[in-house]
């Protein structure tokens, strides 16, 4: 039995994704089975979209290997429909009262997402703010999120969290954007409690 043999074995034991396979595949902080479960969603998901080449209603934001290039994407097509120029567009973010279900079809412009969690806080659907996490939820998830292209004078700046948007709970090399959400508070309170929207927990 080689090495690596026994350093699979090892890792198929203490049920950790094996080195070899993490160097390949996106990051992720869980375990060998939630692991394979996911892979198998993502796939799933892709074969769905591919099938048809159609924009599904709302998209799993975290079945992308690159989610940055699906949201340049969206800034990219939106700005050559309209003939902005792509520096001068910014991603603006509205929260949905919505669940994936409620939704039948793709917006017109821009694309609803779903599968975000929010840590350090929640989002409080009815007044349509972030507010004080509860006890015992770590990472509330979030309601469907209409992202689109609006130009970058025109992007919400009062009133708003730049809140990051990272693919694990580890952060920093995991960035992805900077979604800007609606809040009552001081963005510095926000600031403090850490709080950002995870694409996986």
């Amino acid at each position: 039995m080689t090495s690596d043999m026994e350093t699979l074995q090892s890792a198929l034991y203490l049920d950790t994704v094996p080195e070899p396979w993490a160097r390949r595949a996106y990051p992720s902080t869980a375990g060998l089975a939630a692991w394979f479960l996911d892979l198998l969603n993502r796939v799933k998901e892709l074969e769905a979209w591919t099938g048809d080449f159609a924009m599904p209603s709302t998209v799993w934001l975290t079945g992308f290997f690159n989610p940055q290039s699906f949201l340049t994407a969206i800034m990219q097509s939106t700005a050559r429909k309209n003939g902005w120029p792509l520096d001068q567009v910014a991603l603006q973010c509205d929260v949905t009262k919505r669940n994936r279900e409620e939704l039948r079809s793709p917006p017109r412009e821009g694309a609803y997402v779903h599968g975000l969690f929010m840590e350090g806080a929640r989002w409080d659907a009815q007044a349509g703010i972030i507010a004080e996490g509860k006890l015992k939820e770590l990472a509330p998830p979030m309601p469907v999120m209409l992202l689109r292209a609006v130009p970058a004078d025109k992007q919400d700046s009062r009133g708003v969290y730049p809140c990051p948007v990272y693919k694990t709970p580890q952060r920093g090399p995991t960035y992805v954007w900077t979604f800007h959400l609606k809040t009552k508070e001081k963005p510095s309170k926000w600031v403090l409690a850490g709080v950002a929207l995870l694409l996986q927990i």
